[in-house]
C-alpha cells in the first residue's frame, strides 16, 4: 500500500508545472502584444535636417502642440518635432514662433492645410486626427529647404519591417497589422518552449510517478 508521499509529490508538481504554463503562456501573449515597430516614412524626411530617426510619443495626449519656425534646415525653417506619434482622435496644435517668414501647414495627401503663410506668433493651426496612418505635411514656400514633418496615429500604419495598414495618411504603403519586434519574437519563442518543457515534465511525472527515491511500500 503506498504511503501517499508520492500522490502528494504528483500533486504538488502538476500545481507548480500549472503555475509555470501560465506565466509562460503569459509572457507569450504580452510579447504578442508588443508591437507597432519603426514607422516607415518612405524616405519623406530624409532631407529634413532636425530629424534624428526617432519619433516622440505623444500617445496618451488629447492635444499636443508642434513649433513651427523652429530653428532647423539652415534657419527658423523647420517642424519641432519633425515626427510624432499620436492616439487616434488627437488634436495637434501648430504654433508659430513668428520666426523665419511666413509660414504653413499643407499635408501631402490633402487632409488639412492651413492657408495662406503667415509670420504672427501663436496658435495659428490645428487639426484633429481620427484615422489610423502617417500624415506627411509640409510649409509651402519652405519645402525646398526640407521643412517638412509627419505624424504618425493609432496603430494601423507602414513600418519599416514591411507591415502596417494602409491608414489615412500620405506615407508609403504596405499592408496587414504592425511587425513584430524581434525581441518580442524572441520572447515568444522562449515562452512557448518553457510551455511546451513544463508539460513535458509533467506527463513524465504522471507516467513514471513522482517517487525518485526508491519504490513504495506495497
Amino acid at each position: 500500500m503506498s504511503d501517499g508521499t508520492a500522490d502528494v509529490s504528483r500533486r504538488g508538481f502538476l500545481r507548480s508545472a500549472a503555475g509555470a504554463t501560465a506565466v509562460a503562456a503569459a509572457s507569450g501573449q504580452a510579447a504578442a502584444q508588443e508591437g507597432g515597430g519603426q514607422p516607415d516614412f518612405g524616405g519623406y524626411l530624409d532631407d529634413v535636417g532636425n530629424y534624428d530617426g526617432s519619433v516622440e510619443d505623444l500617445t496618451g495626449e488629447s492635444e499636443v502642440t508642434v513649433t513651427v519656425g523652429a530653428e532647423g534646415n539652415g534657419g527658423a525653417f523647420a517642424f519641432d518635432p519633425p515626427a510624432i506619434h499620436v492616439d487616434s482622435g488627437t488634436t495637434v496644435k501648430w504654433e508659430w514662433t513668428g520666426n523665419g517668414g511666413g509660414h504653413n501647414v499643407i499635408a501631402e495627401g490633402g487632409e488639412f492645410d492651413s492657408g495662406t503663410a503667415v509670420a504672427e506668433a501663436g496658435v495659428n493651426f490645428e487639426y484633429t486626427f481620427e484615422s489610423d496612418g502617417i500624415f506627411n505635411y509640409y510649409c509651402q514656400p519652405h519645402k525646398s529647404l526640407g521643412m517638412k514633418a509627419s505624424v504618425v496615429v493609432g496603430s494601423d500604419y507602414p513600418t519599416a519591417g514591411g507591415g502596417g495598414g494602409e491608414g489615412g495618411g500620405g506615407g508609403g504603403g504596405g499592408g496587414g497589422g504592425p511587425s513584430l519586434p524581434d525581441s518580442a519574437k524572441s520572447l515568444g519563442i522562449a515562452a512557448t518552449f518553457a510551455m511546451v518543457s513544463t508539460l513535458g515534465l509533467a506527463y513524465f511525472f504522471i507516467k513514471y510517478g513522482g517517487d525518485y527515491g526508491g519504490s513504495s511500500d506495497v
